[in-house]
This record gives structure tokens, C-alpha cells and sequence, in this order.
């Protein structure tokens, strides 16, 4: 009796296997790879109610960080500065800037200016500003160089992954408690020493997940 099927027809399966091997190994490289917060995150940069330069606010003038986000110390939350900070310099400079119309806007009727969330975690992630400054973690280490941008975005993905790297190695991102908003300082080999001795004493949670979701 003929055969139905040519002898070349005994490879489908065969193929066909490793097709779908090649293919489920491409799709789970693609959601692994490009849909990581390292791809999707990174880069955001909504447009705020206030075209508010941190490069000239930060970088230029030199402001501290702590004098418009006065949480960061203290609380878990940074915080947005309200419009009276901004009216601590602005009730005097520039107060005509057709760029400052929403800030007086505020001013004269009570209203918050409404700003745009950079930085999102999510509702089971508890993170506290105030306890990494306390240990010596600069701001640099999660916004970068912030007196550097025009505009604010993302500069780091807030992963668990990535979190957990700082927690494991700590020393990399300490310095001293008066460099914490220095954008700009970096450590010598003297601090390097100093870090690693500094990090053994601190016990950042690696294991315990009730240390970041509450």
C-alpha cells in the first residue's frame, strides 16, 4: 500500500516543537526584556502645571533639596512643595513671569497647584525617604542627577530587583550625612574604607518582606 504522507512529513512534529520552543523562549525574552521597568519606567517625564527647572532651581542656584521637599527628613514622603514655598522667593523675583501665572494663580485663590507624580510605587510598597537619608543614602542614588534636568523624569527603574541590590550592597550609595543632597560629590578610596565599615552596621531587609510591603 502507498504511503499517504511523504517520508520528509516524519520532521513536522519535530519542527514544530522546536518552533514553539524558539518562539515561547522569544516571547518570555521580549516581557522579561522590554517590558522590565528598566524599558517602561525609565524616561517618564509628564508635564508639569509649572515649567519649574531643576537644573536652575537645584543646579545654578544651589537650593538644597530639603528646602522644597521639607518631608524628606522627617517622614516617609518627600512632599510637594506648597505654593508658599515657591512665594518665599517669588513674592519678590519674577513675580510678573508669565511662567509663574499658575503659582500666582494659587496665591491669590487659595487653590493647590495640582502637580504631576514622577515617581509611582505601588499601594503595597512602603518606602520611607526618612530612614535611607538618616543611614546616608543621597538623593542622587534614586532620582540622579536631578540639578542636571530641565525638566524631572525617571531615572531609575524602582524594582524590587533594584532595591534589593542597594539592600544587599548598601556601601556603593552611602556618604556622609552633610553630602546627602550634593549632587555632585563624590567619594574618595578614605570614604570607599568608610562606607563598607559603615554598611556592616546597617541591616537593611533582604529576607523579611513585611520590611517593604506593609
Amino acid at each position: 500500500m502507498a504511503q499517504i504522507f511523504p517520508k520528509w512529513s516524519n520532521q513536522i512534529p519535530k519542527l514544530v516543537l522546536l518552533a514553539l520552543l524558539i518562539g515561547g523562549s522569544a516571547v518570555v525574552f521580549v516581557f522579561w526584556y522590554w517590558f522590565s521597568p528598566w524599558h517602561l519606567d525609565i524616561g517618564y517625564e509628564p508635564k508639569q502645571p509649572v515649567p519649574f527647572s531643576h537644573k536652575l532651581h537645584a543646579g545654578q542656584l544651589g537650593i538644597d533639596c530639603r528646602f522644597c521637599h521639607a518631608g524628606v527628613e522627617i517622614s516617609s514622603v518627600a512632599g510637594v512643595p506648597p505654593t508658599q514655598t515657591c512665594m518665599v522667593c517669588h513674592a519678590q523675583i519674577k513675580k510678573d513671569s508669565v511662567n509663574l501665572s499658575h503659582v500666582m494663580e494659587s496665591w491669590n485663590t487659595d487653590m493647590p497647584i495640582v502637580w504631576r507624580r514622577v515617581y509611582h510605587l505601588p499601594e503595597y510598597v512602603y518606602f520611607d525617604h526618612s530612614a535611607h537619608v538618616h543611614n546616608g543614602v543621597g538623593c542622587i542614588s534614586c532620582h540622579g542627577r536631578v540639578d542636571e534636568l530641565v525638566r524631572v523624569r525617571q531615572e531609575m527603574p524602582l524594582s524590587m530587583g533594584w532595591c534589593l541590590e542597594c539592600h544587599r550592597n548598601p556601601a556603593p550609595h552611602l556618604r556622609p550625612l552633610d553630602k546627602i543632597t550634593d549632587m555632585a560629590w563624590r567619594g574618595d578610596e578614605s570614604w570607599a574604607k568608610q562606607a563598607v565599615e559603615r554598611a556592616t552596621k546597617l541591616h537593611p531587609p533582604t529576607v523579611s518582606c513585611t520590611g517593604c510591603h506593609r
